[in-house]
């Protein structure tokens, strides 16, 4: 009977051994995704990508919502150094998480948001990347490897240092 137990409990524990995930911290592959761009944006001209599509870039990943106010203070900031980079290889894109699609689509106008953005369905990218809350941005060098991770709003200043010291090291 004991025997039955005890291997009972260890089919039980390496099941959850086997199925933890950990969020990926710098130095550690990116997870893939699949993303399918909202209404109206896109990305060399393709209406969906793969992480795996990036690769070759240098791609920050952002997830936001609509309903976060961090979301809105960091809005700006992405915009900007979008523009001043996506002529660089580096691609922005930003996932909303726990959102609507009305209500995404008026947080991107209201913040005149031009890089891709995509709707988390299901949350499983956020559950790949298991993100806390927003925001929360994942920088990916060109080789598909975290090199900066963000809890919170980003500081312009800092996303931009970080994008300058991968384009320096060849990113």
């Amino acid at each position: 009977m004991w025997v039955g137990v005890f291997s009972l409990i260890g089919i039980l524990g390496w099941g959850l051994v086997q199925t933890s995930k950990t969020r990926p911290e710098a130095g550690q592959p990116a997870p893939d995704f699949t993303v399918q761009f909202l209404d109206g944006y896109r990305w060399e001209d393709r209406t969906s990508a793969t992480l795996d599509d990036f690769k070759g870039h240098i791609v920050v990943l952002n997830f936001w919502a609509s309903w976060c106010v961090e979301c809105r203070v960091e809005a700006k900031a992405f915009e900007d150094t979008w523009q001043k980079y996506a002529d660089q290889g580096v691609i922005f894109l930003g996932v909303a998480h726990v959102d609507v699609e009305p209500r995404s689509l008026e947080y991107l106008k209201e913040f005149n948001i031009s890089y891709p953005n995509a709707l988390d369905y299901g949350d499983r990218i956020s559950s790949d990347y298991e993100i806390t809350g927003v925001p929360e941005t994942f920088i990916i060098d060109p080789s598909g490897q975290v090199v900066y991770v963000q809890l919170g709003p980003i500081q312009e200043a800092t996303l931009v240092q970080t994008l300058e010291q991968l384009l320096v090291q060849g990113g």
